[in-house]
């Protein structure tokens, strides 16, 4: 009868435990992680997941992020591609571009972005970036 609540907890399925930056902490750089994220403070950089980013109430991004999944409360500016859902809460602010496979967006959200959606939107913009990177820089 009580076996069962000391049976571990399964990991989520991306490999780990999900990461947490927590309010009043600051983090410069790029991050790539398997597993899920939540940002409750503020990040400068990128971030590369296989798993979902969360972005708390207040949470900041500025730079570019990739993942699955997103849900969003607090504030984003770059550049944000989510391969599959895009949850934007009523709190939400973002500023920049998105290329999403679907997107759900409450009332009162602010989204002043240039978006790009469906299903072929995340792979075409990740295709577009690895060719800039590929292509010579030309002078005018």
């Amino acid at each position: 009868m009580f076996s069962d609540n000391k049976k571990p907890r399964p990991m989520n399925e991306f490999g780990g435990q999900p990461n947490r930056i927590e309010k009043n902490t600051t983090i410069k750089g790029d991050i790539t992680s398997e597993a899920d994220f939540r940002i409750d403070g503020k990040l400068e950089g990128n971030v590369t997941t296989s798993g979902k980013v969360v972005i708390g109430k207040d949470g900041y991004i500025n730079g570019k992020v990739e993942c699955v999944n997103a849900d969003i409360e607090g504030k984003f500016n770059g550049e944000l591609m989510v391969k599959d859902l895009l949850s934007l809460k009523s709190s939400a602010t973002i500023e920049g571009t998105v290329s999403v496979a679907k997107l759900a967006v409450e009332p009162g959200a602010t989204f002043n972005a240039a978006c790009t959606m469906g299903k072929g939107a995340v792979a075409s913009a990740s295709k577009m970036q690895s060719s800039k990177k590929d292509e010579p820089a030309k002078a005018s």
